[in-house]
């Protein structure tokens, strides 16, 4: 996938890939640290809680190339 202000992999970083899915050639570093994260549930992504802290080690939605538009809808409607 071509690099673009919508996608890059940091193939040289210590925790690459951190999640399982997608596949390496796929994965999008662009949301290290997902910008949804405090949006609870309604975050669109799969979590966990465990002793109240929010774990999202399952999901893998904002290293997905195609969830870049899911993301950009959401901080733009909370910005509204």
């Amino acid at each position: 996938m071509q690099n673009s202000h919508r996608f890059f992999s940091n193939k040289s970083c210590q925790y690459f890939p951190c999640h399982k899915k997608p596949t390496v050639d796929e994965f999008n570093c662009l949301f290290c640290f997902c910008p949804l994260y405090h949006l609870d549930d309604k975050c669109g992504g799969v979590f966990e809680y465990y002793k109240n802290v929010k774990s999202c080690m399952e999901c893998h939605l904002p290293h997905t190339p195609d969830f870049y538009d899911v993301i950009i809808e959401k901080l733009e409607e909370m910005l509204n």
